[in-house]
């Protein structure tokens, strides 16, 4: 006689039918800023500038989570993302370096939809979609660059939840692209051809972000 195979166990069946429901993550992400050059010749010098490596900064947030069927989720995630970008600026004709960091500590208010697929035993994938309102805590003037204090954006990301006996553990890809110019012409803080050299080699930027985090709720 054949033996009906079982399905495994769930658990917490019923922790997705909560009309609200609250969770925190940490992470790390890396910065980036889609840049575009002015050309614009300074006491005969043009400089360009690239960032050529990734720093991991630490990021760390809030879930706030409403249920609105049971495949669609609107969340708000307030978050802090602390970490820089390293720029080098190189001058067209002599192939000078300089170096320079820029520290932005951003504080990040996205608003999302989460679309979940079926769950399959104690997982269950998902993709989210959303925007998002940032506002830099860590600009330091005087700087050769500046980035301006605010951004808006759109975020799109991954995830898959797995249900443990006593929350949700959900590892989370998500990648963040700014809207706004977020390079700061008006540099009334530095003066000298030397320093503000810099930051006119640069017509805009665009921010850029790849955040992995892991979700408990």
């Amino acid at each position: 006689m054949a033996m009906a195979q079982r399905e495994k166990v769930k658990n917490q069946p019923y922790a997705d039918n909560k009309l609200f429901h609250l969770g925190f993550f940490v992470g790390l992400h890396t910065q980036d800023l889609l840049l575009t050059h002015s050309g614009v010749v300074t006491n005969g010098e043009t400089w360009f500038a690239e960032i050529p490596s990734y720093s991991p900064g630490f990021s760390v947030g809030v879930i706030g989570d409403m249920y609105l069927n049971p495949y669609f989720n609107l969340r708000i995630t307030p978050s802090i993302h602390f970490g820089d970008k390293k720029f080098v600026f190189r001058e067209e004709t002599t192939g000078e370096e300089f170096e320079t960091n820029v520290r932005s500590n951003y504080l990040m208010i996205p608003i999302d939809v989460k679309y979940s697929s079926f769950r399959l035993n104690n997982a269950r994938p998902y993709l989210l979609a959303g925007v998002y309102g940032a506002f830099d805590l860590g600009r330091k003037r005087g700087n050769p660059l500046l980035l301006k204090g605010t951004d808006v954006g759109l975020e799109f990301g991954i995830g898959c939840n797995f249900y443990l006996p006593f929350f949700k553990l959900c590892p989370e890809l998500k990648f963040c692209f700014g809207l706004l110019d977020v390079l700061e012409k008006n540099r009334g803080d530095i003066s000298g051809q030397e320093t503000i050299k810099y930051s006119d080699a640069l017509s805009k930027a665009t921010s850029r972000m790849i955040v992995l985090t892991f979700n408990f709720e």
